[in-house]
């Protein structure tokens, strides 16, 4: 069974994160782990996610109708890992882990840089168990439904028995607070007026866009949710880290492109994400201006 791994990047979201959390730890695929990186956040984010782990806190959905997806009823304690950004990069203590009872590691980075910087501090813990399929880099300000990641993969074996060289596959991106309506399908980047755009955007799914054919016109996934292959991580590396935040993504499709490398897109895989959690901006779309 290939192993993915799943990052997470957490700044001053700790309740997002938590949710998203929530959601991952129901999902069907057997095979994953989850890397919680806190960028330096200013709120105590990290004595929270500790706090939730040991069963003493709990984060309600703040969408009823999607509160099944990471609603848990067990408030048990959970197990997990707490590493520096040094013990992760370099593959974590494998003595720990090997009787580490859940999918879950926190890791602590020594300075906010980002979200490149963040995503490639578990990254690099990924390359270094040299155990990765996968790794899947998903905003902490998300929730999913239970057989998202079963799909992720199917969809890249699809790929692969067709031979076809795929090295990010994008998911369709819901609006968590209005989860009929689509936050995006892929990006579209406009070279001349150095703008991109979310395609299929505040359109209402009705599956129009589940199709091969979005791939003519996406230029790359879009960044909340990129599902990355080693193969193609080993071939053009890892995030660029000069950009603080966005276009990191399209950065990285570039220089894929560069070395023969297409992008993918499953849209079985839906993401409902609150877009902007993880940053500061409103979460509810019907107060947040159209800039």
């Amino acid at each position: 069974m290939k192993k993915v791994y799943i990052v997470l990047v957490n700044y001053n979201a700790w309740q997002d994160t938590i949710e998203c959390l929530e959601s991952l730890l129901k999902l069907k695929y057997p095979n994953y782990q989850i890397i919680v990186v806190d960028n330096q956040s200013k709120n105590h984010s990290m004595n929270n996610f500790i706090d939730w782990a040991d069963g003493n806190k709990q984060v309600r959905a703040t969408n009823r109708q999607l509160a099944h997806l990471s609603t848990h009823y067990d408030v048990e304690a959970i197990d997990y890992l707490l590493y520096d950004e040094v013990t992760a990069v370099s593959g974590g203590i494998y003595d720990d882990e090997s009787t580490l009872d859940s999918p879950i590691l926190f890791v602590q980075a020594d300075q906010n840089n980002g979200f490149a910087y963040g995503c490639n501090i578990g990254i690099k813990y990924a390359l270094a168990r040299e155990d990765a399929e996968y790794v899947w880099c998903l905003n902490s300000d998300t929730v999913v439904e239970a057989d998202t990641l079963d799909f992720l993969v199917g969809k890249d074996r699809q790929y692969r028995d067709l031979g076809k060289k795929v090295g990010i596959i994008g998911a369709k991106l819901m609006y968590y607070h209005h989860p009929d309506l689509i936050q995006g399908v892929g990006g579209y980047y406009n070279k001349w007026l150095s703008k991109s755009n979310h395609i299929g955007a505040f359109e209402n799914d009705h599956g129009q866009y589940d199709n091969e054919d979005v791939l003519l016109k996406v230029s790359n996934p879009i960044g909340a949710s990129m599902f990355v292959s080693n193969d193609f991580i080993k071939s053009v590396g890892l995030m660029c880290e000069d950009y603080f935040l966005y276009f990191e993504e399209l950065d990285w499709v570039m220089r894929g492109k560069e070395k023969g490398w297409a992008c993918g897109y499953c849209w079985e895989a839906k993401i409902f994400h609150k877009e902007g959690g993880s940053i500061g901006t409103n979460t509810n779309l019907s107060q947040r201006s159209e800039v």
